[in-house]
């Protein structure tokens, strides 16, 4: 490939990444605009502060972040394990985890939601054991659908998070190491193989906060006092203030990146260290 070819094929990526630029900013620049124009003939910012004076959106908003803290832990605990088994002991099944990893694609979301009120409706017994105990009260039950649903949808950014971080490290070589050190299943997952996958954990943790910050359809039909349900009833009374939250959604989502980023920066050192 001459100089002439490879000028041109550097040219042409350039425009790609410009196209793509534009087609994604060029929406959010006009979200933005729009949502400066609350007041008549001037630009101001009275969209966002009668957006923050709501006590709704402070109220919402905390609530759909614990929800996604809570789902975070427990997609951790119930992701991190499962995959690092199958990498270490059963290779030959990881076709078959990944396929059930992307059935929350398949399955739309309404069809789940309506799967669990038919299911945890009504008293749900396995073996005449309560699955829910009885002692818990109506919302902190609803909390703990709400979250296995969000688990569940959040499960394809999460696994393939993981999965990604597995295979950039020896899963077999470290295990044998901690092993051979006296090391017990708790040591070797929580010491080793949890520190090894941060920059993977931390991205799936960015997927699934953006998810269940930005979830509709469990939140609206669980009754929950969610972000997404807030939003959307905003948006059928009041034009200016949900660009105002869209706009200061993106920016928290950005931010987040950037704390990755910055957090995970020496994490390529640290993780070859390990071997």
């Amino acid at each position: 490939m001459n100089a002439r070819t490879l000028r041109n094929v550097s040219w042409l990526s350039w425009i790609v990444v410009i196209l793509g630029a534009i087609y994604f900013l060029a929406p959010l620049v006009g979200t933005f605009a729009y949502s400066l124009t609350a007041l008549r003939d001037q630009l101001s910012f009275a969209a966002y502060e009668r957006a923050f004076a709501d006590s709704r959106f402070v109220q919402s908003f905390v609530y759909s972040n614990i929800l996604a803290v809570a789902t975070i832990v427990v997609s951790i605990l119930l992701i991190v394990p499962t995959t690092y088994w199958v990498h270490l002991y059963l290779p030959q099944l990881r076709p078959v985890v990944e396929a059930i990893s992307l059935l929350p694609f398949v399955i739309p979301a309404i069809v789940l939601v309506f799967g669990f009120i038919r299911v945890y409706s009504r008293p749900v017994e396995l073996l005449s054991i309560p699955l829910v105990p009885p002692l818990l009260s109506t919302q902190l039950s609803t909390n703990i659908v709400l979250v296995a649903g969000y688990t569940v949808l959040a499960m394809p950014y999460m696994y393939r998070a993981v999965d990604n971080g597995l295979r950039a490290i020896d899963v077999r070589r470290l295990t044998e190491a901690a092993q051979s050190l006296g090391a017990g299943w708790g040591t070797i997952l929580f010491r080793i193989i949890l520190p090894n996958l941060r920059t993977a954990l931390l991205s799936g943790a960015l997927l699934t906060f953006a998810v269940v910050v930005g979830e509709l359809t469990f939140a609206t039909f669980l009754g929950t006092p969610a972000f997404g349900p807030y939003l959307q009833q905003l948006g059928q009374h009041k034009a200016y203030e949900p660009s105002a939250l869209t706009i200061v959604s993106f920016l928290l989502t950005w931010l987040a990146m950037v704390l990755i980023n910055f957090v995970t920066r020496g994490d390529t050192r640290s993780a070859a260290g390990s071997h």
